[in-house]
């Protein structure tokens, strides 16, 4: 299996780990889900010129992109990862810590672009609350990724 299809496979088990996290704090904390992803979508056909259409139908995709945005930073993550670790052996925390950072700059950077975030203005817990299930995407990607090395 080539380094970029490990990336692949490895970045789509750690966006599992990442939404059953996510989904369980929802649950635990009795929270709403996020509704930046489907703000990034709106954002993002603005800045293309895209119709999203009616109001309805407007909504219903921007609640069917917004996720699909959040799998392909964890696959863009995961196949970036692949590429610049190749077939070096890396130790676990280094891969780890890797992963983590790759897939909340993909998350983070392009909603800051966008102005729908700002980090420089989160709070000790906006930042635990962003940074535990991006490690909990590292660490499952990191394992599938020597797995499968």
């Amino acid at each position: 299996m080539d380094k970029m299809t490990r990336g692949l496979v490895a970045g789509a088990a750690g966006t599992t780990a990442l939404n059953v996290v996510t989904y369980l704090d929802m649950a635990v904390r009795g929270r709403p889900a996020s509704s930046t992803p489907e703000q990034s979508v709106e954002k993002m056909a603005d800045v293309a010129g895209a119709d999203l259409g009616e109001e309805e139908k407007a909504e219903n995709r921007k609640a069917g992109l917004g996720p699909m945005l959040g799998l392909g930073t964890g696959l863009g993550a995961g196949a970036a990862y692949g590429l610049l670790a190749g077939r070096r052996s890396v130790p676990k925390p280094v891969a780890t810590a890797a992963l983590t950072v790759l897939a909340m700059l993909g998350s983070s950077a392009p909603m800051t672009a966008l102005g729908l975030t700002d980090p420089r203005q989160w709070s000790v817990s906006d930042w635990v609350m962003d940074a535990v299930p991006h490690l909990a995407y590292g660490v499952v990607a990191a394992g599938v990724y020597d797995a499968l090395r």
